[in-house]
């Protein structure tokens, strides 16, 4: 993330499907579930919308939704840029699986206020799904108005859980 008060939006669909996801394993313990969510079709689409939207220069970060889900997503791009984030889950999902389901074919962008009205333009161009989820703060993280911490000590967190596992 670039600059606090740009706005988050992710581009795909988001599915509620935890499958295989690292939550499920780590957390839950499930070692053996389905593959999570993957069209070849829709990941072609978002592919080329997102390279698009790099190339006219109207988005300010780009992060795909890989291993963690959407807020590992959010947490490394916030540490990336020492931002943090406030979003919104969708209420119609469980929140366990808007936030950490690994399903694919989905980007998480932050757009400037100037580039906003283009960025609208240019994603309605494609047959992809998007949403905006929030935007980019100084520092604090907050989901659904709760605040979940301060980006710095998730990051101290982040990086040191190797060491801490090895170390027992």
């Amino acid at each position: 993330f670039k600059k606090s008060g740009d706005r988050i939006y992710v581009i795909g669909a988001m599915k509620e499907d935890i499958s295989s996801s690292e939550y499920l394993t780590g957390y839950h313990e499930v070692k053996n579930s389905p593959a999570p969510y993957f069209n070849l079709e829709t990941e072609v689409k978002v592919q080329n919308a997102v390279k698009n939207l790099i190339y006219e220069q109207v988005v300010s970060s780009a992060h795909d939704v890989s291993e963690g889900g959407l807020f590992i997503t959010l947490l490394e791009s916030a540490m990336a840029g020492r931002k943090g984030f406030e979003i919104e889950t969708d209420p119609d999902m469980r929140k366990d699986a808007f936030l950490f389901g690994e399903s694919q074919s989905r980007v998480v962008v932050t757009v400037k206020d100037s580039k906003e009205d283009e960025f609208l333009d240019l994603i309605n161009q494609h047959d992809v799904d998007f949403s905006c989820l929030g935007v980019v703060t100084s520092a604090l993280i907050y989901v659904d108005k709760a605040k979940w911490g301060v980006s710095s000590a998730m990051q101290d967190i982040y990086e040191g859980a190797l060491e801490k596992a090895l170390n027992g």
